[in-house]
């Protein structure tokens, strides 16, 4: 049961992912975050000083289910590396602590554990728009 308008979608975060260095699939945007574990997401990416897009999964349902489909990854946020999943924000919270996603990313480690959310940053991207 594959809609035209289903394809279009996923073709739009296709590309998304592999125009964006980094890109954050999110509840919510960075300013404000829908959910705790897209908050503690943004929180370390912040912390790491790191540029990155972001698409707030709620507006349109259909977001979540291609997304899905592309990743294999049930829930939400979901970060992506140069086209690859990295994970949820359990994993991003471990390879934060650990060192490992400031080297995947190419920065200078943050010291510490895991930085608690601060309000502020870039409007997400809209997938809406990318299929105009």
């Amino acid at each position: 049961m594959t809609e035209p308008a289903t394809n279009e979608m996923r073709d739009a975060i296709a590309s998304a992912i592999s125009d964006n260095p980094v890109i954050l699939f999110m509840k919510g945007s960075p300013e404000a975050p829908a959910c705790g574990f897209s908050a503690r997401t943004i929180s370390v990416l912040r912390q790491l000083d790191t540029p990155f897009a972001a698409v707030d999964v709620l507006p349109d349902p259909r977001i979540r289910q291609e997304l899905t489909q592309i990743s294999g990854w049930p829930t939400i946020p979901q970060l992506f590396v140069d086209g690859e999943l990295v994970g949820g924000a359990d994993i991003v919270a471990e390879m934060y602590e650990s060192g490992e996603l400031a080297s995947l990313l190419g920065v200078d480690p943050a010291a510490g554990a895991v930085p608690e959310p601060t309000p502020g940053g870039s409007a997400p991207l809209s997938i809406e728009n990318r299929l105009n």
